[in-house]
Order: structure tokens, then sequence, then C-alpha cells
């Protein structure tokens, strides 16, 4: 997949911050202004240009599921390393931590995609944004009772998640797979409403997302959420079909901070190297062998605080 952003050099910053007007000013004067602009341009230049070995900083992260401990517990244990101590604070559903960081409970999360931020700040007027991509998890298909979607019959039900994002991406999985195709001008998200042909006429069975794995004995199949499938122990080998919808950069998901942090050199020097040291090898072995394919690196080339270390 894809590989994390380069940092920006060290030596350049400190090249930067080497203008002279010491003909012009008093050796006290230059002396400072030179170490401001230095200070400055070293932490604009991105986390590589700061130290916080000298300068440690305390930053909390704002999680749903347990299962973000273990993803997060590789960056947790190198940032402290570098002086940077992470913690990790979990809530219990999905719409709290976007409160907590508008409110500066916290400094960052990490829970959501881009379509759900999108409309949490529609809704609520946050003035937060993404800062980094972390991965996507798959929206496969599964059954009990069929073996491939080539199987379905006249009338049989699939089961889809019910929440808004999340079932219009598994309509667009049932469109991929062939089952149903969605209209022309469908919304990015769509619904029941944008199904233009269902050849088999289909009945798609609307439920609550963590619910549909234990409906596999009473349905012909279900799409189910990644994270949900993980819990209820189904592995991606299993599934009848594997969500091809993982391009789709609206349903990557993300790191989010406060956009008026983003005027701290020193936060976005942090932040950046939070989101480095995540989009990194160690994390992808925790995908790899500790979740076996629900979480796939996505956007890790994207330096989404590009213009906030100029």
């Amino acid at each position: 997949m894809k590989k994390s952003v380069v940092a920006a050099f060290l030596t350049a910053a400190v090249l930067a911050g080497c203008g002279s007007s010491a003909q012009t000013a008093s050796k006290a004067a230059e002396t400072t202004a030179a170490a401001t602009t230095a200070a400055e341009t070293a932490a604009a230049a991105g986390s590589e240009a700061y130290d916080f070995t000298k300068d440690p900083i305390d930053l909390k992260i704002g999680v749903v599921g347990s299962v973000y401990d273990d993803l997060w517990a590789p960056t947790v244990d190198s940032l402290k390393k570098d002086g940077i101590n992470l913690e990790v604070v979990q809530f219990t559903d999905y719409v709290t931590p976007n409160n907590a960081l508008s409110n500066g409970e916290i400094d960052l999360n990490a829970f959501q995609h881009q379509i759900y931020l999108a409309k949490e700040v529609e809704q609520y007027s946050y003035k937060i944004q993404a800062i980094g991509n972390t991965f996507i998890i798959p929206l496969n298909v599964y059954s009990n009772k069929i073996k491939s979607l080539d199987e379905l019959k006249d009338g049989d039900t699939i089961a889809v998640p019910n929440d808004l994002t999340n079932e219009g991406r598994a309509l667009k999985v049932l469109a991929a797979a062939g089952v149903i195709t969605l209209k022309s001008n469908d919304n990015f998200n769509p619904t029941l409403d944008d199904i233009e042909s269902n050849p088999k006429n289909i009945t798609i069975q609307e439920l609550a997302a963590n619910t549909i794995p234990s409906t596999l004995p009473d349905v012909t199949a279900a799409v189910i959420n990644g994270n949900y499938a993980l819990d209820f122990g189904l592995k991606t080998e299993e599934a009848v079909y594997k969500d091809s919808v993982l391009d789709e950069q609206k349903y990557w998901n993300l790191i989010a901070a406060r956009t008026d942090d983003l005027k701290d050199a020193k936060k976005v020097a942090a932040y950046d190297k939070v989101v480095k040291t995540f989009q990194s090898e160690q994390t992808k072995k925790v995908f790899d062998e500790n979740f076996g394919g629900y979480f796939i690196n996505v956007g890790w080339d994207q330096d989404l605080l590009k213009e906030y270390k100029k």
C-alpha cells in the first residue's frame, strides 16, 4: 500500500533561520530575532525539526473501541521516546469524541471516516479537520447459507447497516458485486431510493450495524462492518464477497485536530510526529498480524499538514 510522507529536512530549517541584520540592530536584538525566527521555522518544517525530548508535550487522542488500544500501542511507545506523551482516551459512542475535541478536552481524535466528520462539522459547526489518514475497514459480505453471491435466488434477503454512512457504502458494495444497480445520478452516499434495478428482487433489510452478525442464521447474506465482523469472529477469507470499494477517500478513516491548533507551530510539529509515527511499518504490522486484513492502510502518502508547516 502507500507509504508515509517524507519529513521536512532539519538542515533547511536551520539555514532558513539564519537571516542577518547585524549591521542595523544591536547584538542582543539580533540574537533574539534570529533565535525566534529559527525556532518558528524549525517548528514549521515539521516534526523532525523539533526536539520534544528537550521540550516534552502531553497530548490526548480520543478513540471508540478497545481495538484502538492495540492499533495505537506501538505509536504511543515510540512517541514516548521522542518526548511526546500520547494518552489514548476511550469514548463509548461516536458523538462525544468530536464534541470533546471541539471543547478542548482532547487534542486529537481518530475514530471516524471523512463522510462522518463532514456531517458532524456541518451539523454542529465544529472547527475541526483531518490532519492525517489512517486506514479503511473493508465492508465485506458474509453468509451462512451461500458460498457466492451468484447463488442468490429471487426474494432472498440481505441485511445492511441502517445508519446513513454505512448503508450508503453497503449499497455501493452490493452494486459493485452486481446484486443491484444504482442510479447514475445517485448521491455520493446512496439510500434505498437510489436503487435503479434489483434483478433478483432481493429484500434489503436495514438493521443496526452491531446486530447484523447475529442475524446471519436468519438472512441469506449480510454486509457487515469490519470491526463487528472481527468482534464476532468472522474472518476475511470467509466472506462471500470482499469489499472492492476501497479507493474512495470519503471512506478513509482519519486523525482530526482543531483548526485553531494548527496556528501553533509546536502543536503542528507534534501532530505531524503523531501522524507519521502512526503511518509506519510498525502499525502496518499490527494491521496484518493482529487483525488479519480488517485494517488496510490508505492515504499514507498524503501530507495533510503540509500547508501548516510552511
